[in-house]
């Protein structure tokens, strides 16, 4: 059986990121009906249906899912050994997944983006904002933020710095619960926890010189760190988050720090990370480097992936 070419992967995997024939013509500068043979031919010479069409959409089947995966890999390959042998020759380009939490995406990336866009013109971004983890290779990210400790695993990692964490609540809060002094005095106030990590559930506190996890308890939870935040602005409850979320409400005294002497802020890695090969790819070296520079910091390349 013939391999399929490079081109023909290549305009599957944009048909699949674009979620039409049309879109993905227009990038190649073919026409729908070229792009629509193509797909077919592939299906054909595999014997399966890589995408159910519709009128509507078009959805992976379990096995367009499978040789999306595969096939972002070659061609991730391809473009690490090209840029190996013509290194210096050409600006970075091409189309970059990025996953990441609204806290970041919305205090961070998004101030950076403008200026990462001007020095990079010829990549494209596709942004993935959601407070939960994601599979990077199921959902075909590039690069992944993440905030936490490191396990492991098959993922390439680079540090880009440091979070550290913040207790507070609203000035009306305060005025109507009164303010805790000492770290039992949580189990008596509304405090909004941040769904899907479980570790985030019980507060470190210093306790007789001794680090305690204290377990709090409130009515709201929510899988949006955007969200929790607002709602400690708006004084319904007592929220921790990572320094870069509410350093603005802090500044602007919509809130206030608690239990500063005794809560452990907790420095935590700020981590981007890649599946394997992903980050020898110019684009991806380019978006991370860039990370890099703004954020301050500089890391080294390791195995790992984020605990939570």
């Amino acid at each position: 059986m013939a391999v399929a070419s490079t081109q023909d992967i290549a305009i599957f995997i944009r048909v699949v990121d674009h979620g039409s024939f049309a879109a993905a013509a227009e990038e190649f500068g073919l026409s729908p009906s070229a792009i629509s043979r193509i797909i077919s031919r592939l299906e054909d010479r595999l014997g399966v249906r890589l995408l159910q069409r519709t009128t509507r959409r078009l959805v992976l089947t379990q096995e367009g899912e499978t040789y999306s995966v595969r096939g972002r890999d070659i061609l991730a390959a391809i473009e690490a050994a090209e840029a190996e042998v013509t290194a210096g020759r050409g600006a970075p380009r091409g189309h970059l997944r990025v996953n990441t939490g609204t806290a970041f995406a919305r205090h961070h990336l998004a101030g950076l983006l403008p200026e990462f866009q001007k020095r990079y013109p010829d990549i494209t971004l596709d942004l993935s904002v959601i407070d939960r983890r994601v599979d990077l290779v199921a959902d075909q990210i590039d690069v992944a933020i993440r905030v936490g400790p490191l396990d492991d695993s098959s993922l390439v990692g680079v540090r880009l710095g440091e979070v550290r964490r913040i207790i507070a609540a609203s000035p009306s809060y305060l005025r109507r619960n009164g303010r805790p002094r000492q770290p039992q005095d949580l189990a008596a106030h509304n405090c909004l926890l941040l769904r899907g990590f479980s570790r985030l559930a019980q507060w470190p506190m210093f306790v007789g010189g001794e680090r305690r996890l204290i377990p709090v308890q409130g009515t709201i939870s929510s899988d949006s760190a955007e969200l929790l935040l607002d709602l400690a602005i708006a004084g319904v409850g007592i929220v921790r988050f990572g320094d870069f979320l509410g350093r603005a409400a802090l500044s602007a005294g919509q809130l206030v720090a608690l239990l500063e002497d005794c809560h452990d802020d907790d420095p935590t890695p700020m981590t981007a990370l890649m599946p394997p090969g992903r980050q020898n790819i110019p684009r991806v070296r380019a978006f991370v480097g860039f990370l890099q520079e703004k954020l301050g910091k500089r890391g080294t390349a390791r195995s790992s992936a984020p605990r939570r």
